[in-house]
């Protein structure tokens, strides 16, 4: 059976001092009820001495979560440890997490203090959150910067004080892997009552190897590993919760370790974050990033299709993300055009497919991304348009706030080209009574309206038109990126629709 590694969910504490990141009690909250659902096994929910309004977050959290500790930091002295219990107490399962410097550079710069007078008063500290709660977690800040036997000593005084986590932190992200791991496998070897405590590591991003580490760590022996949702945190961030979890659940066979994290929550709690600091996850993110499951590659498009584990080694669903998305756009294949226009149910033979591929690969030289909707007006303009008695050859329009909205049309009119040019009082109303013109049309425009059916700047403008004549009615739509071009299409489809309701009454 594997062991359960524990998560130490520290976004509410770690994750809030990075700067922009600052939330209110009611969005502490909303994050503690997620983390929660999450299945997190330890929740930081602040550093009780820091404020008053720190203090009643952590308060709150810990009177409204009820399935996972609750934790309150503190540093090794007896007014924070008094604060800390105050806010905590009320939790179901609350925890005191207390934590002083052992390396050097710290002891020597910041603390101003010997070896001995830190051990002493990170003992004294232990010792005094262990009268309030049997659930101490003590913390050795800058440990692998430390030296290594100090370390050690300290780590056996604050167990045998009544520490029940003791936790090896790489608080300015120094550490690489293959050290790191040394040193927790010299902890475990060296400190005699290591039994009695869960290690703990706590890594940072500095060098980008807060994930590596943590791991690594856990691949020798640690059993609890702190980390934050989006990896936010102090300067370059913590590590990524979810990648924890994952790489935990993914590559399950090379560790003997596992989480109790609901994976399909994952993603859902990666965007509260996002919300409620307002601070985005970068696209090519591991795990949440929008691009983690998007493919736009041919050559991946086309293996994906295929089989999803050719470059796929964890489904979106695992993680909360409803499927994967194929990009399409101008590295695209045919493959994946043609998968998706059958998805968006059209069934086109090979001449078809040839013709609305080449407008799709004309339109992707345009815009990055091509959705679902310019596919379909891709197919109604290149496969289902019917016969057309008018074609916009050419359109310029002239306007500006000091100048009088001018068009310039050429159209194709039952195989013979007309032009003409007029002024209206936009774009729009010039374009559209130059082609009214052309058109010899005793129509009446009964309605406009634009949307844009994709969501980029680059996106297409979709206009639809609905004209009336006589009792006869028709609608038309045209889309392009230039929403003037998309309102000609629009009217020339409804003139070209109008002439063929008219056809049949006849």
């Amino acid at each position: 059976m594997s062991d359960h590694v524990f998560i130490f969910d520290t976004t509410l504490r770690d994750g809030e001092q990075s700067p922009g990141n600052t939330m209110n009690t009611q969005e502490k909250l909303r994050v503690a009820r997620q983390l929660e659902l999450l299945g997190v096994d330890i929740i930081e929910a602040g550093f009780p001495i820091a404020s008053e309004g720190d203090f009643e977050s952590v308060r709150q959290i810990a009177k409204l979560i009820k399935n996972c500790q609750v934790a309150g930091l503190a540093r090794a002295n007896d007014q924070d440890i008094d604060r800390a219990w105050e806010a905590v107490k009320v939790a179901v399962h609350p925890r005191i997490h207390t934590f002083i410097s052992t390396s050097d550079i710290h002891l020597k710069h910041q603390f101003k203090k010997t070896r001995e007078e830190v051990l002493a008063i990170a003992i004294e500290a232990t010792k005094r959150a262990k009268k309030y709660t049997d659930n101490v977690e003590f913390s050795a800040m800058d440990a692998t910067r430390s030296d290594w036997d100090y370390l050690c000593a300290v780590v056996k005084a604050v167990i045998d004080a009544g520490a029940t986590t003791v936790n090896i932190p790489d608080t300015v992200g120094y550490a690489v892997p293959h050290e790191f791991g040394e040193l927790i496998s010299y902890i475990r070897k060296n400190v005699s009552n290591i039994d009695k405590a869960v290690i703990s590591v706590h890594c940072h991003n500095d060098l980008g190897l807060a994930v590596a580490n943590s791991i690594t760590a856990v691949h020798n022996g640690a059993r609890q590993v702190e980390c934050t949702i989006n990896g936010i945190g102090e300067r370059a961030g913590n590590a990524s919760l979810e990648e924890i979890a994952m790489i935990l659940k993914t590559r399950k066979t090379k560790f003997d370790a596992d989480t109790g994290i609901i994976s399909e929550k994952i993603f859902p709690t990666s965007r509260l974050i996002t919300s409620i600091t307002g601070v985005p996850v970068q696209p090519n993110k591991a795990i949440v990033g929008a691009n983690a499951f998007a493919h736009e590659s041919g050559i991946h498009q086309d293996g994906l299709l295929k089989a999803k584990l050719t470059y796929e080694i964890m489904t979106p669903q695992s993680v909360g993300i409803p499927k994967s998305s194929l990009i399409l756009g101008k590295h695209s294949g045919r493959h994946a055009f043609r998968d998706r226009i059958e998805n968006l149910g059209h069934i086109l033979d090979e001449k078809e497919l040839n013709q609305a591929f080449k407008r799709f690969k004309a339109l992707s030289d345009m815009k990055k991304n091509i959705y679902d909707e310019d596919i379909e007006m891709i197919i109604m303009d290149e496969i289902y348009k019917m016969p057309e008695r008018c074609k916009l050859v050419y359109l310029n329009v002239v306007c500006g706030n000091k100048t009088i909205p001018t068009a310039t049309v050429k159209l194709e009119i039952e195989g013979n080209i007309v032009q003409d040019v007029g002024i209206g009082d936009g774009p729009v109303d010039a374009a559209f009574k130059v082609i009214k013109k052309l058109v010899k049309a005793t129509s009446k425009l009964e309605k406009f309206s634009v949307n844009s059916i994709t969501q980029d700047m680059d996106a297409q403008g979709e206009v639809f038109v609905k004209l009336s004549e006589k009792g006869l009615k028709a609608i038309g739509k045209g889309a392009d990126t230039d929403i003037i071009v998309a309102s000609a299409k629009a009217y020339i489809n409804a003139l070209n629709r109008l002439e063929y309701v008219k056809s049949k009454r006849v």
